[in-house]
């Protein structure tokens, strides 16, 4: 089988991924998300994320906690709107440490749950999945994971397993936007 590295950003928009590509690929799990806020946040989506991998037996690599990597790679894009240029930003960095990762650890495909997300464009996630890929000579899988009944079979798991569903994207800015 072939190896594949999923960058995955939570539970909720990676169960039903893990599930469908587990049987599939000698997958691992890649939890880099150092966008995430507040620290509280970030570590209640990891635990989700960690429980689904030791239930179901899939690998998984936790990255660091870099919050200041995150804030210098978006610093000056602070007022743009959801979906804006400091989402791209932020996308591509995940996505870089996750091309880099696979690359360096032998894996032959890499994705990312990101565009599970309801708000998560995949023509904005594709071309940047791409350009790492080719950057690191890793192949990138580029899939809608929104589509095919992937969102709602997810949503039924999340449900199923009492899986925690935040309510905001995940960084200070979208926190705000919440409140």
């Amino acid at each position: 089988m072939k190896k594949f590295l999923l960058h995955t950003c939570c539970a909720p928009c990676s169960i039903a991924i893990i599930d469908e590509l587990q049987s599939q690929y000698d997958l691992t799990v890649f939890f880099y998300n150092p966008n995430i806020h507040p620290e509280e946040e970030y570590m209640k989506r990891k635990a989700e994320v960690v429980k689904v991998c030791q239930e179901w037996g899939v690998k998984m690599v936790d990255m660091d906690y870099e919050v200041e990597k995150w804030q210098d790679v978006t610093k000056g894009f602070e007022k743009e709107p959801e979906g804006g240029v400091r989402c791209s930003k932020c996308f591509a960095l995940r996505l870089e440490k996750t091309a880099q990762y696979a690359a360096d650890n032998n894996f032959e495909i890499y994705s990312t749950s990101l565009t599970s997300g309801r708000n998560k464009k995949a023509d904005v996630i594709f071309p940047l999945g791409e350009f790492f890929g080719n950057k690191y000579g890793i192949e990138f899988l580029a899939e809608d994971w929104k589509k095919g009944g992937r969102q709602e079979r997810g949503r039924k798991m999340v449900e199923e397993k009492g899986i925690y569903r935040q309510n905001y994207c995940g960084c200070v800015h979208s926190l705000k936007s919440k409140i």
